[in-house]
């Protein structure tokens, strides 16, 4: 993880975080088809089956993420985001390895994920990309989508 940053468990109360989601939702309207977003809201987020995590740079919130539990051994990756002021500082994978390493402390198989399949999301393709995740097909509720692309990384029962 970047020195400096901290990754907090997060109870979705906070105005930054808030925004930031908003900011999140805001972009997944204007680059996908109402059918095929899948982003969820403050409530959405605020499930008991969803643990959610903010990113702090000192007092400055620069991204977040969350765990969804589909069963005892498999999870998905919700809410992924990076602010725009933080992008390309490695944000995003300090996140992801978080999320990695709690799906394996949960004794999980398999972590998924849903993202968009258009260009605005080629930089998190390439980040899912370089920590392991393949292409598979739709899970959970999802179904084939030519807007979605669903990812998986198989992990390894230590």
């Amino acid at each position: 993880m970047l020195e400096g940053l901290q990754i907090i468990r997060d109870d979705l109360t906070g105005k930054e975080i808030a925004e930031l989601l908003q900011t999140h939702i805001d972009d997944m309207r204007a680059t996908s088809p109402p059918e095929s977003k899948h982003a969820l809201d403050l409530d959405g987020l605020r499930q008991p089956d969803i643990t959610f995590w903010s990113v702090y740079d000192g007092d400055q919130l620069v991204g977040c993420g969350a765990l969804k539990a589909l069963s005892a051994d498999h999870g998905e990756i919700k809410s992924m985001r990076t602010g725009a002021d933080a992008r390309g500082r490695g944000v995003g994978s300090a996140m992801l390895q978080h999320i990695i390493a709690e799906a394996r402390r949960r004794g999980y198989t398999r972590l998924s994920l849903e993202t968009g399949s258009m260009a605005f999301f080629q930089p998190a393709h390439r980040l899912y990309r370089r920590h392991g995740f393949t292409e598979c097909p739709p899970f959970a509720e999802y179904t084939d989508d030519p807007n979605s692309l669903f990812l998986e990384l198989v992990l390894c029962r230590d």
